[in-house]
């Protein structure tokens, strides 16, 4: 009888532990829901948006205008800087970056109406004395910040990460020094409790994850590499791929995949890649990535790989027109058919099929790119840095629909709006109108 009630007690205990696992998975998967839903589906929180793969999902953008046709407002700003702005509600958010007469340095965070262009606020973040040297091409404010429907993050590479409330107000700062060359370029990545961006400088190259609570390092992977030139600039994204999520992170010589606790997944080697930028994109199982200077070459792979993935995971690989800067977008046109779209520096355009990498059509679209492209109802945007926007259709077939000249440089990509397009060029802030 006393064996009988044992194992009736085990049986219930059994019964309670299974149970209880079940609720906090639960619980963990309604938070996680609930946290993504605090976000309007109308904000551009990040860098190439919701997401973070250049797709907006929320209607049509204007067609066609000019420095006087179509214009909203013009808000012009000091500084200099090539991080696009992100939306927040009514808001735009973006960062700024001050040279002070003779030497110095101030990088602040600003806010403008996104219904007139008026500044709402602004805040100084960091000051330094001395200006750092930069490539010609970047700025001392080339991150774009993030949003994750609570608090705005910006980063200013090592100079300085902070975490603000919507309306500007500081909850924290914090400066992880690193040796970069050339400036910095990655934007940061919120997801769930962790602030990624990438350190990748002249020496001991790495990704760090920090509490977006406090902003304190929660990991450090250091990148197993024995790249020559280490540097690169390139903004991680987070994918999920069969349940699990991994942190895709190129780096020089090797594209990285982690886990949420900083554990190395796979990766994957290509020849002399260094200077990184274009941020990868993701689907079907495959993350397209491009492997920087001198000669840049796309590279698709699958994800489901473990440690060295080189000689196994590789589907395809281009390196005809392939860019150094802007990132590509993806368009799945049918469940069977998905193209992919990439800007070389040149402003050659190439149409490929994803999943096998025939390419389907190759043209001059533009000048000089840097920004990255924006898919949105059918079409693709595209500004080079002449301030040229071109719009084409998202087919195998090329089919251009307008060009759209602000006269003005601009390295960053534009973001769209709910009612708009708003663009960033050397001296202004441009709302378009739809």
């Amino acid at each position: 009888m006393q064996s009988l009630v044992k194992v009736f007690l085990q049986s219930i205990f059994s019964f309670y532990l299974f149970i209880t696992m079940r609720m906090r998975k639960m619980a963990v998967l309604l938070l996680t829901i609930a946290s993504s839903s605090c976000l309007p589906a109308k904000d551009w929180n990040q860098f190439r948006g919701p997401g973070g793969q250049g797709h907006f999902k929320s209607g049509d953008l204007p067609l066609k205008w000019n420095r006087k046709d179509s214009v909203d407002w013009k808000t012009e700003l000091p500084g200099k800087a090539w991080s696009s702005p992100i939306s927040v509600g009514k808001t735009l958010v973006l960062t700024n970056a001050i040279e002070k007469e003779g030497k110095g340095l101030e990088l602040e965070a600003l806010a403008l109406d996104l219904e007139n262009g008026e500044s709402k606020w602004k805040v100084t973040l960091f000051s330094y004395d001395n200006t750092p040297r930069i490539h010609k091409k970047n700025s001392h404010a080339s991150p774009t910040p993030f949003y994750d429907g609570e608090r705005i993050f910006v980063h200013f590479g090592n100079l300085g990460t902070a975490c603000l409330s919507t309306e500007g107000k500081v909850v924290w700062k914090k400066r992880y020094d690193y040796s970069p060359v050339h400036g910095s370029g990655c934007s940061p990545v919120v997801h769930g409790d962790l602030l990624l961006f990438s350190a990748d400088g002249a020496k001991n190259p790495s990704l760090y994850a920090l509490d977006k609570k406090t902003g304190e390092v929660r990991w450090k992977a250091n990148r197993e590499s024995e790249a020559k030139r280490k540097f690169s600039f390139c903004t991680p994204l987070v994918i999920s791929h069969k349940g699990k999520e991994q942190i895709i992170s190129p780096a020089s010589d090797y594209v990285f995949s982690y886990d949420l606790q900083g554990k190395q997944l796979w990766k994957s080697y290509y020849p002399g890649g260094y200077s990184v930028v274009p941020r990868p994109v993701f689907e079907n199982g495959m993350v397209y990535v491009s492997s920087g200077y001198d000669r840049p070459t796309l590279y698709a792979l699958r994800v489901d790989g473990k440690g060295e993935v080189t000689d196994t995971h590789v589907v395809w690989k281009r390196s005809k027109s392939v860019p150094h800067n802007s990132s590509p977008v993806l368009v799945r046109v049918s469940d069977e058919n998905t193209l992919l779209f990439m800007a070389a520096d040149s402003g050659v355009v190439s149409c490929l099929d994803a999943r096998t990498g025939e390419l389907k059509w190759m043209e001059r679209v533009a000048g000089s790119c840097s920004g990255s492209l924006l898919y949105a109802a059918g079409r693709i945007y595209l500004t080079d840095e002449a301030g040229s926007t071109f719009v084409f259709r998202a087919t195998a077939k090329y089919e251009l629909l307008a060009k759209n000249e602000l006269e003005e440089r601009t390295l960053a990509t534009p973001i769209p709006v709910v009612d708009g397009l708003v663009l960033r060029t050397e001296k202004a802030i441009w709302k378009i109108g739809n």
